[in-house]
């Protein structure tokens, strides 16, 4: 059985939630505090032993590539003004594997896997999608590695959701549980209305897939929004292999959307070391003046 050495982070998407922000800036390069949303899909991936990683990009993204390039003039500037820590944070993005393909047209998440064939070849890989970020003692991406390496089959990561947000995932159907928090899973359905949800396990951005996933994925047709749908790869997959489903029960946060953004920035700012004082106490003194706000609203009724 082949190690799990490779990762996949699609990131072509246009970033609409953001305009006009994102009109010129990789939604990507968001910062959550003062490191881009990617840097920390980077990071888990190298935590948990993976080698080599592939971004899969589109028009607009030249930020991602320049993020993690080296830039003389400014490590020059560093070095020259003896600031150290900040020249091993700006040197520690370009110590890493990361290769660069371009998804053309946006076909969906399934086609943004499908460009990755030749760079896997036939080892089994990991996909990360940037939307998601996840904090546990043991990173998500390295769990599915520990599982692949008791199953030797594919892998989905899944939390458990309010049933009325099932519409909003993938969602598996599951058969049994082999294992606390594995689980066989019977089937797969895409964003499925929530009366017909098959339980509240959805899935989040973390895939460990066989490469067999490839030839699933060349013939699957566009599906749901016209585009090529991972999960109906893998549902396919599923029948004719093994496909498990791991829980995660550690802290998942969701940069996909303006409020989940805003919501990161404030607990990973709680506890980032240079700011984490200073905004704990803001945000106690706007609070004691909202509502100082809210009652004399209340008194003038």
């Amino acid at each position: 059985m082949k190690p799990v050495r490779k990762a996949v982070i699609p990131a072509a998407g246009l970033g609409t939630r953001f305009l006009p922000a994102t009109k010129a800036l990789a939604k990507e390069m968001l910062p959550i505090v003062d490191k881009p949303t990617i840097q920390f899909i980077v990071e888990e991936a190298r935590k948990s032993g993976i080698e080599d990683i592939l971004v899969v990009d589109g028009k607009s993204k030249r930020s991602i590539e320049d993020h993690f390039d080296s830039n003389p003039e400014l490590e020059f500037n560093l070095t020259a003004k003896h600031k150290d820590e900040m020249l091993k944070l700006v040197q520690e993005t370009t110590d890493i594997n990361l290769y660069f393909i371009r998804q053309s047209h946006p076909r969906g998440l399934g086609d943004a896997v499908l460009t990755a064939k030749s760079f896997i070849g036939d080892e089994p890989f990991v996909v990360m999608l940037g939307d998601d970020l996840m904090r546990d003692k043991v990173p998500l991406t390295r769990q599915l590695m520990d599982s692949y390496k008791d199953t030797g089959a594919s892998t989905l990561a899944v939390m458990r959701v309010p049933h009325e947000d099932t519409a909003k995932y993938g969602v598996i159907n599951p058969n049994n549980e082999v294992k606390p928090g594995l689980f066989n899973v019977s089937n797969f359905v895409e964003k499925p209305n929530p009366d017909d949800a098959p339980s509240d396990l959805a899935i989040i951005g973390r895939y460990l897939l066989t490469p067999e996933i490839f030839d699933v994925l060349e013939k699957t047709k566009p599906g749901k929004g016209n585009e090529v749908q991972l999960t109906d790869a893998i549902d396919t997959l599923n029948k004719t292999q093994r496909v498990f489903a791991r829980e995660f029960k550690g802290d998942r946060y969701d940069v996909g959307n303006k409020f989940g953004w805003i919501q990161t920035n404030i607990e990973y700012g709680l506890r980032h070391p240079e700011v984490k004082d200073a905004l704990r106490s803001y945000i106690k003194d706007l609070s004691h003046r909202l509502n100082e706000e809210d009652s004399k609203k209340t008194t003038k009724k």
